[in-house]
């Protein structure tokens, strides 16, 4: 269920960060594992966003 609810966020923003805070992961790559997305992809992302 966790993943999801993280998926259809990731769907909806592309923010890998906001996704990331729903289940409280400190590493972006263990959020990274949930989306099935590659970790540089997330990264890059990432820095493009705030949260």
């Amino acid at each position: 269920m966790r993943q999801t609810k993280a998926s259809l966020i990731y769907r909806r923003t592309k923010n890998p960060r906001a996704v990331q805070l729903l289940p409280g992961h400190t590493r972006l790559e263990s959020t990274v594992r949930y989306l099935g997305i590659a970790v540089d992809d997330a990264l890059e992302m990432a820095e493009q966003t705030d949260v």
